[in-house]
């Protein structure tokens, strides 16, 4: 700025030395050396306070507001988060803190959609490669009937198989997809009952029990004869989080392995432990791996089948219910995945939850 504080404070300060001293000239007997005190002593400490006062009061304040106004102008927004705003007696002050409080909420709406723009492109792109294996593979083998080899009836029939696989993946992604979607949007609801969550894990057992036993991996429910968790939640949303989590861990563990899943009683709930003895998941990965289509193996996930919705999907049914999903996990030596949920009517005995204490056992 082209006017300092120090420039109006000297004119201020000369103002009000002269006119100190003109007045005090008036008064007889006054000699010339007091009134060149009383204009040395007037100006100084008029020009030190006005200064002070103008450069941090005003000025100083003045060239603040102007500096993010200017960075504003030039969308530059990198000042956003130095400090924090504070209760500011000066007018001025609090208007500076209110124009660094604009910008932070317009810094948060740009990197909001930025990322909303990101999640976009990738969400877009990983649909497209997820539907497009089914599609291309149905579409090869109608085409490839439609070329004559309809007219084999052995072909026909595995052409035919396979391309309604295909089809059938195509339906459970779709599926996937608007469950995620719904329950974002709200539109499923949580039906709360009253149930025996060890009973449901042996009924998962015995849709997975061939699975398992292609893999000679033994299925392992910790639960004493006669006690029973009864917990308080949605059963079909558990049933399906029960599914997803022990479908994946038989897919990723090892031959002749080991599935376990245990319980600890808490006093503010029951908490459901998924134990696998696979590859285990890298630090890097495990933040990661509830996102939509995160896959840790790139290369081999398409072998193992599913949509990478799973854990998206379980990851939302738990947190509708007020939990959060948790992972504990060791490369070459295997995964937990426990959540929590409310007791029922019933309580069950309290079982070690730890890595270590597990291997133990």
């Amino acid at each position: 700025m082209l006017v300092n504080a120090r420039g109006v404070a000297f004119l201020l300060g000369i103002s009000i030395s002269i006119v100190t001293t003109a007045f005090l000239s008036l008064v007889e007997g006054v000699s010339t050396v007091a009134l060149l005190v009383t204009l040395i002593l007037s100006f100084s400490s008029s020009y030190i306070l006005i200064n002070i006062s103008l450069e941090f009061m005003i000025f100083r304040e003045i060239n603040k507001i102007y500096n993010v106004l200017d960075k504003l102008k030039r969308k530059d927004l990198s000042f956003v988060g130095e400090r924090e705003r504070k209760r500011a007696f000066n007018p001025l002050k609090q208007i500076n803190e209110e124009i660094f409080e604009y910008a932070a909420n317009k810094q948060k709406e740009i990197n909001d959609l930025k990322k909303m723009e990101e999640f976009r492109r990738e969400f877009v792109a990983n649909v497209s490669h997820e539907l497009k294996t089914p599609i291309f593979a149905a579409q090869g083998f109608v085409h490839t009937l439609l070329d004559g080899a309809i007219d084999n009836k052995k072909v026909r029939y595995k052409f035919l198989k396979k391309a309604g696989k295909s089809l059938d993946g195509l339906d459970m992604l779709v599926q996937d997809l608007l469950t995620l979607s719904q329950m974002e949007t709200g539109d499923i609801k949580m039906y709360y009952v009253h149930f025996d969550i060890s009973h449901m894990v042996r009924e998962v057992f015995e849709q997975f029990e061939g699975d398992a036993e292609s893999k000679d991996i033994e299925l392992i429910l910790k639960n004493k004869p006669r006690q029973h968790p009864y917990v308080f939640a949605d059963e079909q949303r558990i049933y399906q989080v029960l599914v997803n989590l022990i479908s994946n861990a038989i897919k990723y563990t090892k031959k002749e392995g080991a599935v376990e899943v245990f319980f600890k009683n808490e006093k503010d709930g029951v908490e459901i432990f998924v134990k696998d003895y696979g590859r285990g998941i890298p630090p890097e990965d495990i933040d990661r791996i509830f996102e939509r289509f995160y896959r840790v193996e790139k290369s081999r996930s398409k072998n193992k089948g599913g949509t990478g919705l799973g854990l998206a999907i379980v990851k939302h049914i738990i947190e509708l219910h007020h939990s959060k999903i948790k992972v504990l996990s060791e490369v070459n030596k295997g995964s937990v995945f426990s959540f929590k949920l409310p007791k029922g009517n019933k309580e069950e005995v309290v079982v070690e939850d730890s890595f270590e204490a597990i291997e133990e056992e």
